[in-house]
């Protein structure tokens, strides 16, 4: 049980940390307007669709090995 509680606050924690380290730091000037010079969107990758297939096909494998362990 203890094993798992720290597992669950390593995980927790690197999770907040990937948070903090690419949040764009910010300009702020006291005036509070949210109006300026936002950059460009970035462009949604064409690769997305192969990690949907991807993942899609490890969840079988996992479901169909864990059916088989079971």
């Amino acid at each position: 049980m203890k094993n798992r509680v720290s597992y669950s606050f390593l995980v927790i924690f690197f999770l907040l940390v990937d948070f903090v380290a690419f949040a764009q730091p910010g300009d702020d000037d006291g005036s509070g307007g949210l109006e300026g010079n936002d950059p460009p969107p970035a462009p949604i990758n064409g690769q997305l669709i192969w990690l949907g297939v991807i993942a899609i096909v490890f969840a079988y494998y996992s479901i169909r090995r864990y059916r088989k362990l079971a």
